[in-house]
């Protein structure tokens, strides 16, 4: 299934109690529609889902999609570790509104193939929502094998999945041998063009927050054709890229976004805002026009 070209993975705006700020919620689902977001991925690690309550996220998926009223894909961020859970948090979630979840490698427990595949098989299983599959072994532990993807794709709706492994040669194998309508996406932002290239559909992305526009327009020409614009893009916005993955994220786009006046907050511990030098040095790389005085 295809989402679109450019998806946001967004950050969850907090107000100054570290409570959810609904409202500014809303000004950045509008924000980031109007600025290339073809989908809104809700409460995955960019929303810091880690830190919120199950009832905190089906309060922000049903906001999200009552905000986005169909102008963008809404995808629910409802995997865990525990399949039990993930099946709960799924099946509530169904009434809000959303498009579609997102269902992160199980984390710690360090599950075999066969356990994610069965882990997402009973998830799929228990929902009739289109389900995009999370691989990031970064921050669960454990890859999930191009096989077992593979594998899940021919569950009727497991129809995407997020590849943020870096591995271009496993995402070429994921691409090739599933059916025209499973989509891969990009879970790194660095890795756009080069995932375009080898025939994945787009990015779920941290910096579209930021640089959404810009992002679209890479797509949009490498997929006229225009292969050369399309690097210069990628080659101007790559810094920009860089910086808001200097410290752990959500942090720095959550420093960024309040320097252009879209206050969203700190993070939740355990995650840090950026120190003084920390916010200078991201100020210093962001583009100057992105940056208010308020910043």
């Amino acid at each position: 299934m295809n989402f679109g070209q450019v998806l946001t993975a967004m950050v969850t705006p907090f107000n100054q109690n570290g409570d959810i700020d609904f409202q500014a919620t809303r000004t950045l689902v509008n924000y980031l529609i109007a600025n290339g977001s073809d989908g809104l991925v809700v409460a995955g690690t960019t929303g810091e889902s880690p830190t919120l309550t199950d009832n905190e996220k089906l309060d922000l998926f049903r906001f999200v999609a009552q905000v986005a009223d169909g102008r963008a894909a809404v995808i629910a961020g409802t995997g865990s570790n525990s399949t039990r859970t993930s099946i709960e948090l799924t099946q509530q979630a169904e009434a809000t509104g959303i498009d579609a979840i997102m269902l992160t490698t199980p984390y710690y427990n360090k599950p075999s193939q066969e356990g994610l595949y069965q882990h997402y098989k009973a998830v799929a299983q228990a929902t009739s929502l289109p389900v995009m599959l999370y691989n990031v072994p970064g921050r669960s532990a454990v890859a999930i094998d191009p096989e077992t993807i593979i594998r899940l794709s021919e569950i009727s709706n497991i129809v995407s999945v997020k590849e943020a492994s870096g591995d271009l040669d496993a995402m070429t194998d994921i691409i090739s041998k599933t059916s025209g309508d499973f989509t891969l996406y990009s879970g790194d932002d660095n890795l756009t063009l080069p995932v375009l290239a080898i025939g994945g559909n787009g990015i779920v992305s941290v910096s579209s927050h930021i640089i959404g526009s810009d992002i679209k327009k890479m797509v949009q020409s490498f997929q006229n054709g225009d292969v050369q614009r399309a690097s210069l893009i990628h080659q101007e916005l790559l810094p920009t890229m860089k910086a808001l993955f200097a410290q752990p994220s959500p942090s720095p786009v959550k420093a960024a976004l309040n320097m252009m006046g879209m206050y969203v907050g700190d993070a939740r511990l355990p995650m840090m805002p950026l120190s003084n030098d920390e916010n200078q040095q991201l100020k210093q790389i962001l583009p100057p026009n992105e940056i208010t005085e308020a910043g």
